[in-house]
């Protein structure tokens, strides 16, 4: 098996999350700040290496009505430059739909209130996301699951292979 790194790409951060080398939970790593000039990519990278992980999730922020706008298409944009920076690791675009909101709520209920909990709601959002991906590996063959594991994003230099996707 092999660490998994879950990544949400916001607007100004970035939250970060890893599972164990055994799959089974997810823990709240980082929040990065967003750059123009790739350096958060780099300490993705960096933390992919040091982790040892084995593949990458990206929040993809759908619509309740299953439509994709524009905070999806620039999640759909960083996930392919990770793919990209990662290679040969795959890269998959999980959808995130209620992952803040469900890190808002369970920081709330934590205790931590509106702009003290701003530093780490990106981090626990991957933390959720990255849960979810766990708890559909563990489903098997459910299509449910299957839909929740997400979709390969092939680096530019080439297609997943079977192995990969």
């Amino acid at each position: 098996m092999g660490a998994c790194l879950a990544v949400d790409p916001g607007s100004v951060r970035v939250g970060v999350a890893v599972s164990d080398p055994r799959r089974t939970v997810a823990v709240p790593l980082d929040t990065l700040r967003r750059s123009g000039d790739g350096t958060d990519v780099r300490e993705l990278a960096a933390i992919a290496a040091e982790r040892e992980v084995t593949d990458v999730v990206v929040g993809l922020p759908v619509g309740l009505s299953g439509r994709e706008g524009p905070a999806a298409a620039e999640a759909r944009a960083y996930a392919q430059r990770l793919a990209d920076a990662l290679a040969p690791l795959p890269v998959r675009l999980v959808d995130e739909r209620f992952t803040t909101t469900s890190a808002h709520q369970a920081l709330h209920q934590a205790g931590r209130k509106g702009r003290t909990h701003r530093t780490v709601v990106d981090r626990t959002a991957a933390a959720i996301l990255l849960q979810h991906v766990l708890d559909a590996e563990g489903a098997g063959a459910d299509p449910q699951a299957a839909a929740r594991r997400g979709e390969p994003v092939p680096p530019r230099g080439g297609p997943v292979t079977g192995a990969d996707a």
